[in-house]
């Protein structure tokens, strides 16, 4: 094989992947009533997201049934919450732009808290499924995480966007690709920032 056709094989793989995990989110979302499913739904896709970036093989299905399973209450206390939030945030949004310029400053701190949000919870959910902490810990770290490492948070606010262009330019991939993409780029590019900071926290030779 041709150096482009194993980079075009690795595209098309990737793509199916992303598509699967995107599947298994939707369809356990929905098995769980949608507010209870997504919680641990996310937390499912997010821990294979993990596996399939560090290259192991797992059964796809059987795997993320079982993570859905044990993190079906600690899943939702952690993305519930975080939805919640970004709802509130998002109608106070629409509500302030709604009432016109008079409201420009109140509607600008809304969408800073708004990104703020988004950023911590990028770091915040592979970070839980990569780190073995107690359960307080995680948001804490992420948002120091978040805040010592500004070139990391714009990166990962353009991959967000990017896909957010993309889905909103081609509505078949909200419903195909989008969630499954989103959580496998995410984790991918956590997964190095989280490796890289632990290289400069504890350089080899210490």
């Amino acid at each position: 094989m041709t150096a482009w056709s194993i980079r075009l094989y690795t595209v098309c793989d990737e793509l199916l992947w992303a598509a699967r995990l995107n599947l298994l989110w939707i369809a356990f979302t929905l098995l769980g009533g949608v507010v209870l499913g997504v919680g641990p739904a996310t937390v499912a896709a997010y821990t294979l997201a993990r596996r399939h970036a560090m290259g192991e093989s797992f059964a796809v299905w059987t795997e993320f049934t079982a993570v859905y399973r044990r993190e079906f209450v600690r899943g939702s206390l952690l993305v519930l919450p975080l939805a919640a939030a970004a709802i509130v945030l998002f109608g106070n949004f629409l509500y302030f732009t709604a009432l016109g310029p008079g409201t420009a400053a109140l509607r600008l701190t809304t969408y800073a808290a708004l990104v703020a949000l988004v950023v911590v919870a990028a770091y915040l959910l592979p970070m839980y499924v990569h780190y073995d902490l107690r359960p307080r810990a995680y948001l804490p770290k992420a948002s120091l995480f978040a805040l010592t490492r500004p070139a990391s948070s714009l990166l990962l606010l353009f991959a967000l966007a990017a896909v957010m262009f993309a889905a909103s330019s081609l509505p078949i991939l909200a419903l195909t690709l989008a969630v499954g993409g989103w959580i496998q780029l995410n984790t991918w590019l956590c997964l190095r920032f989280f490796a890289e900071n632990e290289a400069r926290l504890h350089p080899k030779g210490d």
